[in-house]
């Protein structure tokens, strides 16, 4: 078994590298946890792949359609993983293992494990379909299906579902997708996937003659958005930053970041969508603020860089209470594990740090999101949505073979009305949002 919690092979000629958090999932992308590593992939349309400890997955295809239909295949070499799929129309999803191929189109919630010379299609909710060398066997809810690996025989199939010791965090995460995917901000976007995670860690506010904005909770006047990340290269594309915050997938796609007097840093919704050669795309920096510059040299390895981020840490003498500290921004805080993180980052405000007890058993699980590849890698970005402001840029624009789009909103909860973002000011003293938000 290998050592590193979670490695990947980003299919750059690299190998497999230790892995490092929101990285994209591009076609021929493999994943491989360690004893204690736990992945979690979303694809587009909020479906996810969830990998427990000692598992491998192979992304052998994620196409879009000229018809913008979404086709995504994992392949399962060995270990378990659990589905929930979205059932999105016209999109399809499929796991395929040793000759089998599990075929999601409708909504449904699957566990699937394989070892070497048998497999287990395990159906929690709704009903899938398995095609195999011995015909197609139909699998509906609370069964499940056997599979010989070696014989390539026929399959058993059992009316029940046995318990696993990973149900309840596969549970736990369905329950967290859930929950803060219906306070969604991003109803109906093509690239809401992520948005989960904003409700989460942080919160949409607004702000006069900036509009809606979003915040991480346990900032302060000394964190960044770029304080904790890696840079990985491309092929093609060229570098794109990847950031080391558990909610840093969307904030660094789409929109742009500000500092706001009174306020910090938070991110202003809207523009283009940016792919793999995702560069900072920042707006009124404050004096002495150094955007990160993108490495003039390829690497296949992944290029870290680290300026103080400061996780949580684990309080003494308990293995369930942790130390947040104030610009921590979330690092180390499992998904869903601590209510009332708004509170709790109004006291580490004031007080530097706070202690708060998880969830027992709580997991950290590392966040990946696919990107899809399309059959005509020239295509030009979609244009921008009404109502969302053009966001400068220092990077280079959305590389050919991603896709490229701009996202939708709808009104944040708690904010009182959705405002269209205008370009900023001019001048960041034209802010009139009063006492800073804490």
């Amino acid at each position: 078994m290998w050592k590193a919690r979670l490695q990947i092979d980003r299919n750059t000629g690299q190998g497999f590298e230790r892995a490092s958090v929101n990285l994209p999932i591009t076609q021929g992308v493999t994943l491989r946890t360690g004893r204690d590593g736990f992945a979690i992939v979303q694809l587009e349309d909020g479906s996810s792949l969830r990998l427990t400890p000692g598992t491998i997955a192979t992304f052998t295809e994620l196409r879009l359609r000229d018809s913008g239909a979404k086709d995504s295949v994992a392949n399962l070499q060995q270990g378990m993983a659990y589905v929930s799929y979205m059932g999105t129309k016209n999109d399809e999803f499929a796991l395929t293992f040793g000759p089998q191929t599990l075929k999601l189109e409708k909504a449904a919630h699957v566990r699937l494990e394989v070892a070497r010379t048998q497999a287990a299609v395990a159906v929690l909710k709704g009903d899938v379909r398995v095609d195999s060398p011995s015909g197609v066997a139909e699998v509906g809810k609370k069964q499940t299906a056997t599979f010989d690996l070696a014989a390539n025989g026929p399959y058993s199939l059992a009316k029940n579902v046995g318990d696993n010791p990973y149900d309840d965090w596969d549970k736990q995460q369905e329950q967290y997708d859930q929950r803060y995917a219906k306070n969604s901000s991003f109803t109906g976007s093509p690239y809401s996937y992520g948005s989960n995670d904003l409700n989460y860690y942080g919160s949409f506010f607004n702000v006069a003659g900036y509009g809606t904005m979003w915040q991480p909770f346990f900032t302060g006047a000394g964190w960044n958005p770029y304080m904790d990340g890696s840079w990985a290269f491309y092929p093609g594309a060229g570098y794109g930053w990847a950031s080391a915050y558990p909610w840093g997938w969307l904030p660094y796609h789409s929109g742009s970041w500000m500092f706001l007097p009174s306020y910090g840093w938070a991110w202003q919704p809207g523009g283009t969508w940016m792919g793999l050669s995702n560069a900072p795309n920042v707006i009124n920096p404050p004096r002495g603020f150094q955007t990160p510059l993108v490495p003039t040299t390829p690497s296949r390895s992944l290029i870290a860089v680290g300026r103080g981020g400061t996780p949580v840490a684990m309080g003494a003498g308990t293995a369930n209470r942790l130390v947040i500290n104030n610009n921590s921004a979330g690092l180390g805080i499992p998904r869903g594990s601590i209510r009332n993180l708004s509170g709790m980052s109004q006291q580490a405000g004031q007080r530097g740090s706070v202690a708060a007890k998880v969830q027992p058993q709580a997991v950290n699980p590392v966040m990946y999101r696919t990107m899809q590849q399309t059959p005509n890698p020239g295509a030009a970005p979609a244009p921008r949505s009404a109502g969302s402001s053009p966001s400068r840029s220092n990077g280079p624009s959305p590389s050919a073979g991603t896709r490229s789009s701009a996202p939708s909103y709808s009104p944040p909860a708690n904010s009182g009305g959705y405002t269209p973002m205008p370009s900023a000011p001019s001048s960041a003293g034209r802010n009139s949002g009063g006492t800073g938000r804490k």
